[in-house]
């Protein structure tokens, strides 16, 4: 009987040793790592409430606005002079890209994974040097084209586009100034609570105040 127990001992022992490991190995383990890349993954998702928004609303008519009106200026096979065109042309060709790409990068939430760049400041200084290189656009190719249907076209399509994009840097100038006041009561939230934090974790400091 002592040995049958010792064989059993033995049994039981190298059973449990035989399912610690099995456990270690197990993909039914801990699920921090899915969590995490679920979490991360999560993070890139489709921001509806900013394409409802009046910024996003703006954003997509003037990536549409600044590709119509690139559209029409390429349809125009022939110019005398072209330098107004090509000004155009290219005027057009950078709002529809630049926006285009800040706008995919605020839907998207992209922007929060770069937080070393001041978005905000970025898009102000795009509206604003858009508005005003498609109104120095809109006003040369007024002024040297032949009166075709595609320049005209483009014309019409380069003064919205300037329209949309000065009402878009007013909005942002405004939310510009509005900023300082709601980063300088964060800056002391999260100063107060690094203060506290360090206080905390020096016992000695709360003891000579006791």
């Amino acid at each position: 009987m002592r040995g049958n127990s010792e064989e059993l001992d033995g049994f039981d022992g190298e059973a449990s040793s035989a399912s610690m490991i099995s456990g270690a190995s197990s993909p039914y383990q801990p699920t921090t790592e899915p969590v995490m890349q679920r979490h991360g993954l999560g993070g890139l998702r489709c921001d509806l409430d900013y394409l409802r928004s009046v910024f996003g609303i703006l954003k997509v008519t003037q990536v549409v606005l600044a590709l119509i009106a690139f559209i029409c200026i390429e349809t125009i096979m022939h110019c005398s002079p072209c330098e107004g065109l090509y000004f155009f042309e290219f005027v057009s060709c950078s709002a529809f890209v630049v926006t285009g790409v800040l706008l995919l990068m605020f839907s998207i939430n992209l922007h929060t994974r770069i937080p070393q760049i001041n978005w905000n400041l970025t898009d102000l200084v795009n509206t604003g040097l858009s508005a005003f290189f498609f109104l120095i656009a809109s006003i040369v190719l007024v002024s040297l084209n032949r009166k075709t249907g595609a320049e005209i076209a483009a014309v019409i399509f380069g003064f919205l586009a300037t329209a949309v994009y000065a009402v878009n840097t007013y909005l942002a100038v405004k939310k510009w100034k509005s900023r300082p006041q709601s980063t300088r009561q964060s800056s002391d939230y999260r100063r107060a609570r690094t203060e506290s934090r360090e206080a905390d974790s020096r016992p000695e400091i709360q003891h000579l105040d006791a």
